[in-house]
């Protein structure tokens, strides 16, 4: 059971969250300090790195908690799925639960700001990039063991999951620059992106 002490805890890191959120989008992440996020939740810099070890812990934890609910729905997809539709189906029907988490710490609209703030960041592009490749070989071994295989072994997984990786970054990029850049917006993208996958890519491209 939950105590008072942590919830107050929770509560804290998630007003930090918002806090720094909230100023990554209107004055750039190199223009915010540690020191402005503190000042904006009234606590000490002490308390800001009991929680994060720095801002760019702080700039990904709703992209991270985003991923971490992304990673559970492919484990509890219908094992009947082939790896590629359960991805898919993941990212797709993960979109209305996603908004309850999400919105739980912060408004999916400044979650989505954010996206730009990440993509015009090097820094932050550097480590958003850096830690897919982490959630890459997560999921590989999610699919190895849906399927039945060892991923040391079998280079399927991780080729699926690199695929999908893929693809779901040219949506994430494209998405993030266009002018609609509502969440209805990434779950059309998403579709149309990913439906090219498979016969599209594979066949011939001069005859089709």
């Amino acid at each position: 059971m939950e105590t008072l002490r942590q919830r107050k805890k929770q509560r804290t890191r998630e007003a930090l969250i918002r806090a720094a959120l909230e100023l990554f989008t209107t004055r750039g992440y190199e223009g915010t300090t540690v020191d402005d996020i503190t000042d904006a939740v009234e606590v000490s810099q002490r308390t800001f790195f009991r929680y994060f070890a720095n801002k760019e812990e702080a700039a990904l934890a709703v992209v991270e908690m985003a991923v971490a609910h992304f990673t559970e729905a492919v484990r509890e997809r219908p094992p009947h799925e082939a790896p590629l539709e359960a991805l898919r189906q993941a990212v797709l029907e993960g979109w209305d639960s996603l908004n309850e988490v999400i919105e739980s710490v912060v408004p999916v609209e400044l979650y989505l700001q954010m996206y730009r703030v990440i993509e015009s960041t090097p820094v932050l592009l550097a480590a958003h990039l850096r830690r897919s490749m982490e959630v890459e070989e997560t999921l590989a071994r999610v699919i190895a063991e849906r399927e039945g295989l060892d991923v040391a072994a079998d280079p399927r997984p991780r080729l699926a999951v690199a695929v999908f990786s893929g693809v779901m970054r040219v949506t994430e990029r494209q998405w993030s620059a266009a002018a609609d850049f509502s969440l209805d917006a990434m779950r059309t993208l998403t579709v149309s992106y990913l439906e090219q996958v498979g016969p599209a890519l594979t066949e011939n491209w001069r005859t089709h």
